[in-house]
């Protein structure tokens, strides 16, 4: 008895595994069952036994590759009416398999026949599952959808009653899990049926679509979550022959590139100062302007606001024009105007090359003084239409233009030689600085010390004895190396100075940059 059964179970999965391979062949035509058609066997008793001598029951229902039923069979569709426990056979009916709708999408994958779990029904041979009765209307689909449905040994049990118990939903009413009060999960809001989702636990691919969640970002969590940019490798030495990573040098450099490169809010004004003539200041600002204009990319000018025949025009290249900041004051009224352009300003300006940046020069003939209204109008036009103005001064710290471009400093740069004249020049101007008030004691604080030395400027004993009153004043000591082009006194090139004199200006640009940051991000 025992084997018989078993064997019966075997013959079933194998014949729904067969006929879940025919289903996803191309469908031929099949006639649809009339539902008010009633089955003159629909109370007849199943056989309770089914021997190995017995037919398949699927190639009985459904012979060949037809779809089309015998008129003698019993509908395959239609379930046998609920009995009572006592009733049922030991071994439960052949597996009546419902067909896909018509529109059903074919991109499922084939179930095979493994997919059947045989210990299942091996490990509980005697327990039988309760039929449910199915009525089909003709405006509702009689196959839940695009789902199949099993009511054999190799299914389980449907999960729900055919009639509503007390204390759960009615019909119609939305359960956890469900929208519009339907299981998801099937086409259309179709129900899967329990061997559905034996071979489709996670739902039909490609019909159910899942719920897009609300989620928020804020913009700083993206932008940390992005991966960091990979470092690119050496450009010099034997690291970028091997395509190897930058070295110590060569990285602090590429941090100094991007530090004097920063985008500032404003345009900025940086002052280079010192009373004593001869300390370096014309050099000290070309070389700033000239390392902050490659580092940038340009949208840097350099002015030499000296009261009276600065040094800068004999310092730079003549590139286009002789005009000077007198040409420039004459030109005042049509450079104001709304549809002024930087080709206009640039006109009277000198621009060079290798550095990247304009320069400005000042006034070579003596009726043309440069006053505080002056440089009022002149540091308006320039903010218009360059970042950053690098302005080298006179020697006269009364002069009124000086005094205007010390109020409208975001950085101070205080040129020195370790000689003792220029040095106590620079001690002087701090102490006058120092009492002009907070603002001028903030500028200190963020000035920096730019040391030039020319051939044979060092005194060993000054630096000694200044160095550490320098470095606890200011915010920064930079030395800058001895350079033979810089002490020609000729035009300055940036192309010709030597790699540790343009590594030295690209440093002191990046400190420079580094307290304009700090200063705009304190309000005044």
């Amino acid at each position: 008895m025992t084997d018989s059964h078993n064997s019966g179970q075997h013959k079933d999965r194998e014949a729904a595994a067969a006929e879940v391979r025919r289903m996803w062949q191309p469908t031929p035509s099949w006639s649809q069952p009339d539902p008010n058609q009633s089955d003159p066997k629909q109370d007849s008793e199943p056989e309770a036994v089914e021997t190995d001598e017995q037919p398949d029951a699927l190639s009985q229902e459904f012979p060949g590759d037809s779809w089309s039923r015998p008129p003698a069979q019993p509908a395959p569709w239609t379930q046998p009416q609920s009995q009572p426990q006592a009733q049922q056979p030991l071994n439960p009916p052949t597996p009546s398999w419902t067909q896909p709708a018509a529109e059903s999408a074919s991109s499922w994958t084939q179930p095979e026949a493994d997919d059947f779990d045989e210990d299942s029904d091996a490990q509980e041979p005697e327990k039988a599952a309760p039929a449910e009765s199915a009525t089909a209307t003709p405006n509702t689909p009689v196959f839940g959808g695009s789902s199949f449905h099993i009511s054999a040994a190799g299914g389980q049990p449907p999960a729900q009653p055919a009639q509503p118990q007390p204390g759960q939903p009615q019909s119609g009413q939305a359960q956890p899990g469900q929208q519009g009060g339907q299981p998801q999960g099937g086409q259309g809001g179709q129900p899967l049926s329990p061997a559905a989702q034996h071979f489709f636990p996670q739902g039909i691919p490609g019909q159910n679509v899942p719920q897009q969640r609300e989620v928020s970002y804020r913009t700083d969590e993206l932008m940390q979550a992005l991966p960091l940019p990979r470092e690119a490798p050496a450009e010099r030495g034997v690291r970028s022959v091997l395509k190897l990573r930058p070295g110590t040098s060569e990285r602090s450099e590429r941090i100094a590139r991007a530090t004097a490169a920063t985008a500032f809010r404003r345009p900025v004004t940086i002052v280079v100062a010192n009373p004593k003539g001869g300390s370096g200041k014309t050099p000290t600002t070309l070389l700033l302007a000239g390392a902050l204009g490659q580092a940038r990319g340009g949208g840097v000018v350099a002015w030499d606001n000296n009261e009276l025949r600065g040094n800068m025009h004999l310092r730079t290249h003549d590139t286009n024009a002789r005009s000077t900041v007198t040409d420039m004051l004459q030109a005042m009224q049509m450079l104001t105007q709304p549809d002024a352009r930087l080709g206009d300003v640039a006109a009277y300006l000198r621009h060079q090359v290798a550095g990247q940046y304009d320069v400005l020069t000042s006034a070579t003939t003596t009726y043309a003084q440069i006053e505080a209204k002056d440089f009022d109008q002149i540091h308006r036009l320039l903010s218009r239409f360059y970042k950053v103005l690098v302005i080298d001064t006179g020697n006269n710290e009364g002069s009124s233009n000086w005094r205007e471009a010390m109020k409208a400093a975001d950085a101070l740069v205080i040129p020195i030689k370790w000689k003792s004249l220029s040095c106590a020049a620079a001690v002087q101007m701090l102490e006058e600085l120092d009492n002009q008030g907070p603002e001028a004691q903030r500028l200190i604080r963020r000035a920096v010390i730019a040391v030039s030395n020319g051939p044979g400027d060092v005194n060993k004993e000054v630096e000694k004895q200044l160095r550490p009153y320098f470095e606890s004043r200011a915010a920064a000591v930079i030395d800058i190396p001895t350079d033979m082009h810089i002490a020609a006194e000729g035009p300055l090139d940036h192309s010709a100075l030597q790699p540790a004199t343009r590594r030295a200006g690209l440093e002191l640009a990046a400190k420079v940059s580094e307290q304009i940051t700090i200063a705009l991000n304190v309000p005044r």
